[in-house]
């Protein structure tokens, strides 16, 4: 049973939440909180596997209850909901711990698989913040040789290169993946190996070629 604390200053919507989840098998709000005041108390006593945090909210936000739970060493496996797909806010959370992100307006099992990836392990990134790293770098010239055939990347190489994609240091990426910054130096060498490039950028440019981001 996958255990969620739910965190939003709506009422209607923290209802609305907490009875859809309850229907599925695998899923239940333990606790809620009305505001990032409450949260972090709530969370501490409640110790769920997933949590569920609004990133605006009057007073502290979301963002607030991350830094302090992060470094506190408390902070569970957390998604932020949004109303706004903004890369400022969303780059905000993630760089304070979050998981990944999905908007309030999203489909119901989309919302169902991203408590489960995050549960289980993952990062739940959608495209907002590789989009624009696509734009940035679209106008690069692939002036690299790389293998017409590179090895296939593994699903752990895959998630670190949507996070290289997405800005994030090395040990940014270990912090969100929970492993160590050498395991992630070692994750980026295989990376560029398999992939016949030099550094991360190109990565990323060839990454955006083969389809894997």
């Amino acid at each position: 049973m996958i255990r969620v604390v739910l965190v939003d200053d709506q009422t209607l919507l923290r209802d609305a939440l907490r009875q859809l989840l309850d229907m599925t098998a695998d899923i239940r709000v333990i606790a809620e909180a009305v505001d990032g005041t409450e949260a972090a108390e709530v969370i501490r006593r409640a110790k769920p596997d997933v949590v569920l945090l609004d990133v605006r909210m009057p007073g502290r936000s979301g963002v607030d209850v991350l830094r302090e739970l992060s470094a506190a060493g408390t902070l569970p496996p957390t998604l932020l909901l949004t109303t706004f797909d903004n890369d400022e806010a969303i780059e905000e959370g993630v760089r304070a711990g979050a998981r990944g992100f999905l908007l309030k307006d999203v489909a119901f099992d989309t919302l169902i698989r991203g408590i489960r990836d995050v549960a289980e392990g993952r990062t739940l990134l959608r495209p907002a913040i590789t989009e624009r790293t696509r734009r940035e770098i679209e106008e690069l010239q692939p002036d690299f040789d790389s293998a017409d055939r590179p090895d296939p990347l593994t699903a752990r190489e895959v998630e670190v290169l949507r996070l290289i994609a997405g800005g994030y240091s090395n040990r940014e990426i270990a912090q969100m993946l929970g492993t160590s910054e050498g395991t992630i130096k070692n994750h980026t060498s295989a990376i560029l190996s398999k992939l016949g490039v030099r550094d991360r950028t190109r990565a990323v440019l060839r990454a955006l070629d083969r389809g894997y981001i």
